[in-house]
Protein backbone atom coordinates (compact mmCIF):
# COMPACT_ATOMS: atom_id res chain seq x y z
CA UNK A 1 0.00 0.00 0.00
CA UNK A 2 3.00 2.24 0.61
CA UNK A 3 4.11 4.46 -2.29
CA UNK A 4 0.46 5.14 -3.07
CA UNK A 5 -0.23 8.76 -3.93
CA UNK A 6 -2.49 10.68 -1.57
CA UNK A 7 -4.01 14.08 -2.26
CA UNK A 8 -5.08 16.01 0.85
CA UNK A 9 -7.49 18.93 0.39
CA UNK A 10 -7.95 20.85 3.65
CA UNK A 11 -7.76 24.56 4.49
CA UNK A 12 -6.30 23.78 7.92
CA UNK A 13 -2.69 24.28 6.86
CA UNK A 14 -1.25 23.11 10.18
CA UNK A 15 -3.20 19.83 10.02
CA UNK A 16 -2.32 19.31 6.35
CA UNK A 17 1.38 19.83 7.04
CA UNK A 18 1.26 17.35 9.93
CA UNK A 19 -0.56 14.75 7.83
CA UNK A 20 1.78 15.29 4.91
CA UNK A 21 4.81 14.61 7.09
CA UNK A 22 3.14 11.66 8.82
CA UNK A 23 2.12 9.88 5.60
CA UNK A 24 5.47 10.56 3.94
CA UNK A 25 7.15 8.88 6.89
CA UNK A 26 4.86 5.88 6.25
CA UNK A 27 6.09 5.66 2.65
CA UNK A 28 3.29 7.48 0.84
CA UNK A 29 3.61 10.19 -1.79
CA UNK A 30 1.56 13.17 -0.66
CA UNK A 31 0.29 16.35 -2.27
CA UNK A 32 -1.63 19.06 -0.42
CA UNK A 33 -4.19 21.68 -1.51
CA UNK A 34 -5.94 24.26 0.68
CA UNK A 35 -8.87 25.07 -1.66
CA UNK A 36 -11.47 22.93 -3.36
CA UNK A 37 -11.49 25.00 -6.53
CA UNK A 38 -7.79 24.17 -7.11
CA UNK A 39 -8.55 20.45 -7.30
CA UNK A 40 -9.40 20.08 -10.99
CA UNK A 41 -6.10 21.59 -12.08
CA UNK A 42 -4.24 19.18 -9.80
CA UNK A 43 -6.19 16.17 -11.10
CA UNK A 44 -5.30 17.17 -14.64
CA UNK A 45 -1.61 16.84 -13.74
CA UNK A 46 -1.71 13.54 -11.83
CA UNK A 47 -4.11 10.83 -10.65
CA UNK A 48 -4.05 10.19 -6.88
CA UNK A 49 -4.79 6.75 -5.48
CA UNK A 50 -6.88 8.33 -2.72
CA UNK A 51 -8.38 11.74 -2.05
CA UNK A 52 -8.55 12.92 1.59
CA UNK A 53 -11.12 15.70 1.47
CA UNK A 54 -12.31 18.17 4.10
CA UNK A 55 -16.01 19.06 4.06
CA UNK A 56 -15.65 22.77 4.81
CA UNK A 57 -13.45 24.37 2.15
CA UNK A 58 -13.12 27.82 0.60
CA UNK A 59 -14.39 27.79 -2.94
CA UNK A 60 -16.11 24.54 -3.86
CA UNK A 61 -17.02 22.64 -0.68
CA UNK A 62 -16.15 19.01 -0.01
CA UNK A 63 -19.67 17.60 -0.41
CA UNK A 64 -20.00 19.16 -3.86
CA UNK A 65 -16.60 17.78 -4.85
CA UNK A 66 -17.48 14.31 -3.54
CA UNK A 67 -20.71 14.25 -5.52
CA UNK A 68 -18.92 15.39 -8.68
CA UNK A 69 -15.98 12.98 -8.41
CA UNK A 70 -17.81 9.93 -6.99
CA UNK A 71 -16.65 6.77 -8.73
CA UNK A 72 -13.53 8.33 -10.29
CA UNK A 73 -11.25 8.26 -7.23
CA UNK A 74 -11.62 6.80 -3.71
CA UNK A 75 -12.66 9.59 -1.32
CA UNK A 76 -12.16 9.76 2.45
CA UNK A 77 -13.91 12.79 3.93
CA UNK A 78 -12.81 14.71 7.02
CA UNK A 79 -15.10 16.99 8.98
CA UNK A 80 -15.30 18.75 12.33
CA UNK A 81 -19.03 17.98 12.13
CA UNK A 82 -19.15 14.48 13.57
CA UNK A 83 -22.89 13.96 13.98
CA UNK A 84 -24.29 10.77 12.47
CA UNK A 85 -26.51 12.67 10.02
CA UNK A 86 -23.45 14.49 8.64
CA UNK A 87 -21.60 11.21 8.16
CA UNK A 88 -24.55 9.73 6.30
CA UNK A 89 -24.79 12.86 4.15
CA UNK A 90 -21.12 12.52 3.22
CA UNK A 91 -21.65 8.89 2.18
CA UNK A 92 -24.78 9.79 0.23
CA UNK A 93 -22.81 12.42 -1.67
CA UNK A 94 -20.30 9.78 -2.83
CA UNK A 95 -17.59 9.53 -0.18
CA UNK A 96 -16.24 6.04 0.48
CA UNK A 97 -15.44 6.72 4.12
CA UNK A 98 -15.84 9.52 6.66
CA UNK A 99 -13.76 10.46 9.70
CA UNK A 100 -14.71 13.15 12.21
CA UNK A 101 -12.21 15.66 13.56
CA UNK A 102 -10.33 15.55 15.84
CA UNK A 103 -8.90 12.13 15.07
CA UNK A 104 -5.84 10.03 15.80
CA UNK A 105 -3.52 9.98 12.75
CA UNK A 106 -3.08 6.23 13.28
CA UNK A 107 -6.84 5.74 12.78
CA UNK A 108 -6.69 7.78 9.58
CA UNK A 109 -3.75 5.66 8.42
CA UNK A 110 -5.70 2.46 9.13
CA UNK A 111 -8.68 3.76 7.17
CA UNK A 112 -6.47 4.81 4.26
CA UNK A 113 -4.89 1.35 4.13
CA UNK A 114 -8.28 -0.37 4.29
CA UNK A 115 -9.74 1.81 1.53
CA UNK A 116 -6.72 1.24 -0.71
CA UNK A 117 -7.00 -2.52 -0.13
CA UNK A 118 -10.66 -2.49 -1.16
CA UNK A 119 -9.82 -0.41 -4.23
CA UNK A 120 -6.87 -2.47 -5.42
CA UNK A 121 -7.93 -6.02 -4.55
CA UNK A 122 -10.46 -7.96 -6.63
CA UNK A 123 -10.78 -11.51 -8.02
CA UNK A 124 -9.41 -11.89 -11.54
CA UNK A 125 -11.53 -12.57 -14.63
CA UNK A 126 -14.82 -12.79 -12.80
CA UNK A 127 -18.13 -11.21 -13.78
CA UNK A 128 -21.64 -11.24 -12.38
CA UNK A 129 -24.57 -10.74 -14.77
CA UNK A 130 -28.07 -9.67 -13.82
CA UNK A 131 -30.71 -8.14 -16.05
CA UNK A 132 -29.02 -5.66 -18.38
CA UNK A 133 -26.04 -5.33 -16.07
CA UNK A 134 -22.54 -6.81 -15.98
CA UNK A 135 -20.51 -6.40 -12.78
CA UNK A 136 -16.82 -6.98 -13.53
CA UNK A 137 -15.08 -7.91 -10.28
CA UNK A 138 -11.55 -7.75 -11.69
CA UNK A 139 -11.95 -4.34 -13.31
CA UNK A 140 -14.30 -3.11 -10.57
CA UNK A 141 -16.80 -1.77 -13.09
CA UNK A 142 -20.54 -1.96 -13.72
CA UNK A 143 -22.03 -1.70 -17.21
CA UNK A 144 -25.62 -1.53 -18.38
CA UNK A 145 -25.85 -2.66 -22.01
CA UNK A 146 -22.19 -1.63 -22.53
CA UNK A 147 -22.78 1.79 -20.91
CA UNK A 148 -20.69 2.33 -17.75
CA UNK A 149 -22.50 3.01 -14.48
CA UNK A 150 -20.34 5.00 -12.07
CA UNK A 151 -20.02 3.46 -8.60
CA UNK A 152 -18.03 4.60 -5.59
CA UNK A 153 -15.74 1.96 -4.08
CA UNK A 154 -18.21 1.59 -1.19
CA UNK A 155 -21.13 1.07 -3.59
CA UNK A 156 -19.12 -1.46 -5.58
CA UNK A 157 -18.22 -3.38 -2.41
CA UNK A 158 -21.85 -3.50 -1.32
CA UNK A 159 -23.16 -4.55 -4.75
CA UNK A 160 -20.46 -7.21 -5.00
CA UNK A 161 -21.55 -8.79 -1.72
CA UNK A 162 -25.26 -8.72 -2.57
CA UNK A 163 -24.92 -9.88 -6.18
CA UNK A 164 -22.51 -12.69 -5.25
CA UNK A 165 -25.20 -14.33 -3.09
CA UNK A 166 -28.60 -13.86 -4.77
CA UNK A 167 -31.43 -15.04 -2.53
CA UNK A 168 -29.41 -14.74 0.67
CA UNK A 169 -30.81 -12.34 3.26
CA UNK A 170 -28.15 -10.05 4.73
CA UNK A 171 -28.70 -8.10 7.92
CA UNK A 172 -27.38 -4.55 7.97
CA UNK A 173 -24.69 -5.68 10.38
CA UNK A 174 -23.67 -8.45 7.95
CA UNK A 175 -23.37 -5.93 5.14
CA UNK A 176 -21.41 -3.46 7.24
CA UNK A 177 -18.89 -6.19 7.98
CA UNK A 178 -18.81 -7.81 4.54
CA UNK A 179 -18.71 -4.61 2.49
CA UNK A 180 -16.33 -2.67 4.71
CA UNK A 181 -14.10 -5.39 6.12
CA UNK A 182 -11.64 -4.00 8.66
CA UNK A 183 -12.92 -0.48 7.95
CA UNK A 184 -16.23 -1.24 9.62
CA UNK A 185 -18.73 1.61 9.93
CA UNK A 186 -20.07 2.05 13.47
CA UNK A 187 -23.71 2.51 12.51
CA UNK A 188 -26.23 0.70 10.31
CA UNK A 189 -27.93 3.66 8.62
CA UNK A 190 -24.91 4.13 6.35
CA UNK A 191 -25.90 0.85 4.68
CA UNK A 192 -29.40 2.19 4.05
CA UNK A 193 -27.88 5.26 2.38
CA UNK A 194 -25.66 3.10 0.17
CA UNK A 195 -28.55 0.81 -0.77
CA UNK A 196 -30.64 3.86 -1.69
CA UNK A 197 -27.85 5.13 -3.98
CA UNK A 198 -27.41 1.69 -5.55
CA UNK A 199 -31.13 1.40 -6.21
CA UNK A 200 -31.18 4.75 -7.98
CA UNK A 201 -28.23 3.75 -10.15
CA UNK A 202 -29.79 0.37 -10.97
CA UNK A 203 -33.17 1.96 -11.75
CA UNK A 204 -34.63 0.10 -8.78
CA UNK A 205 -37.39 1.39 -6.51
CA UNK A 206 -38.17 0.36 -2.92
CA UNK A 207 -41.87 -0.10 -3.76
CA UNK A 208 -41.23 -2.45 -6.71
CA UNK A 209 -37.61 -3.63 -6.50
CA UNK A 210 -36.17 -5.69 -9.31
CA UNK A 211 -32.76 -6.33 -7.76
CA UNK A 212 -32.46 -5.25 -4.12
CA UNK A 213 -35.44 -6.08 -1.92
CA UNK A 214 -35.90 -4.90 1.66
CA UNK A 215 -36.66 -7.56 4.27
CA UNK A 216 -38.37 -5.47 6.91
CA UNK A 217 -36.81 -5.81 10.35
CA UNK A 218 -33.88 -7.79 8.94
CA UNK A 219 -32.00 -6.26 6.03
CA UNK A 220 -31.73 -6.81 2.29
CA UNK A 221 -31.71 -9.58 -0.30
CA UNK A 222 -30.51 -9.50 -3.90
CA UNK A 223 -33.15 -10.93 -6.24
CA UNK A 224 -31.44 -10.51 -9.62
CA UNK A 225 -30.68 -13.52 -11.80
CA UNK A 226 -28.05 -14.21 -14.43
CA UNK A 227 -29.16 -13.74 -18.01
Amino acid sequence: MENARLLIVDDDCELSAMLCTYFQEQGYRVSVLDRGDALDAALARYAPDLLILDVMLPGEDGLSIARRLAGTVPILMLSARGEEVDRILGLEFGADDYLAKPFNPRELLARVKALLRRTRTAPANDTLRFGEYVLDLSRRTLHKNDTPVMLTTAEFALLKVLASYPGRVFSRDDLVTAASGPDRLPFDRAIDARVARLRRKLGDTPSAPRYIRTIWGTGYVFTGHDT
